[in-house]
């Protein structure tokens, strides 16, 4: 199984004002598609933050996938794709190119998603949008390709241009 941490982006979220639903919906369908969740945080919307949550999930804790939520639209307070961008060692600009069109199939707003993905070390990080409508169409976007994605980042994945 694949270790997970998951980092819901919210200012009101982590002052309690506001139930973190997305955070808890990607903790469930992870669960159900045999991925070992770790942990679920809820910071703020603060770059520095959510930068250091990544470092400390990813070069700490080891985990095999961190899934962010929130913060990738286009408020003054949305800095996910930048924290991102700042830990991560290698860019996989498929993952958000794949999760924006395939939104954009069910509305054009999809188009507006900063979101981003990348390789820190052995882990990799991928920004879903904040709504639970949106992190539900985006991971059955990236589901089924994502456990073989890891198998190869963790080197568990031998043969990579054989059709399954």
């Amino acid at each position: 199984m694949f270790k997970i941490g998951i980092i819901t982006a919210s200012d009101k979220g982590s002052r309690g004002e506001r139930v973190d639903k997305s955070g808890q919906l990607i903790k469930e369908i992870m669960t159900e598609n045999d991925y070992d969740v770790m942990e679920v945080r809820i910071l703020p919307d603060d770059l520095d933050v959510l930068a250091d949550a990544m470092i400390d999930m990813a070069d700490n804790k080891k985990y095999d996938l961190i899934l962010t939520t929130g913060g990738t639209g286009f408020s003054m307070r949305d800095w996910t794709p930048e924290a991102t961008k700042k830990v991560i060692h290698r860019e996989v600009p498929g993952i958000p190119e794949a999760m924006r069109a395939y939104s954009m199939k069910i509305t054009p707003k999809g188009m507006l998603s900063r979101s981003a993905a990348g390789i820190r070390n052995a882990t990799l990080i991928i920004n879903l949008p904040g709504s639970p409508k949106a992190v539900r169409e985006n991971l059955e976007c990236i589901l089924p390709a994502l456990r073989h994605g890891l198998e190869i980042l963790v080197g568990s994945a031998t043969e990579c241009g054989v059709e399954a």
